[in-house]
């Protein structure tokens, strides 16, 4: 019952050129090398990427985002981020269901993803939905060559 009224309290809908100013914040707020808005611009415009986003649907307000990439049979989502204000109430948790739920419907055998060495909040929210790491990306992240842990969720198909 409570996954309903969540359900109809949020919407996920890909991103508008009027969402892009509150992404930004997001992405800001979030990330030690925060991309361009010239970036999301980019992804906005190939038809491989999805950047789709969360937001309240009582006041419209954007809580988060994910960007992600359909290629052949695997999502490989590059970026998830939460409005800091908003973080610790399953937002994130609502983003990877969305993608997970994509790459079913697409009939994707893997989803696959980077995350920093030292995001160990991340790396459990992923483990959560049955990701497992499989490499190492080493000095992965320039601003502080940070190595990233390679992570994978193999997809069953549907019956």
């Amino acid at each position: 019952m409570a996954t309903r009224a969540a359900s109809r309290r949020y919407e996920i809908a890909r991103l508008g050129d009027e969402d892009l100013d509150a992404l930004m914040a997001i992405e800001n707020a979030s990330s030690p090398s925060p991309w361009a808005r010239q970036v999301f611009l980019e992804e906005m415009a190939r038809e491989w990427a999805y950047v789709d986003v969360l937001r309240e649907r009582a006041n419209q307000q954007l809580l988060g985002f994910i960007n992600f990439w359909l290629v052949r049979d695997e999502v490989h989502i590059l970026n998830i981020a939460v409005h800091p204000g908003t973080r610790r109430e399953g937002h994130a948790s609502r983003l990877m269901e969305h993608a997970i739920t994509f790459a079913h419907r697409h009939r994707c055998r893997y989803v696959t993803l980077e995350v920093r060495r030292s995001n160990a909040g991340a790396q459990s929210l992923y483990k959560k939905y049955g990701f497992r790491p499989v490499g190492v990306r080493p000095s992965y992240y320039v601003e502080n060559r940070e190595d990233a842990i390679v992570m994978l969720l193999e997809l069953t198909p549907a019956i």
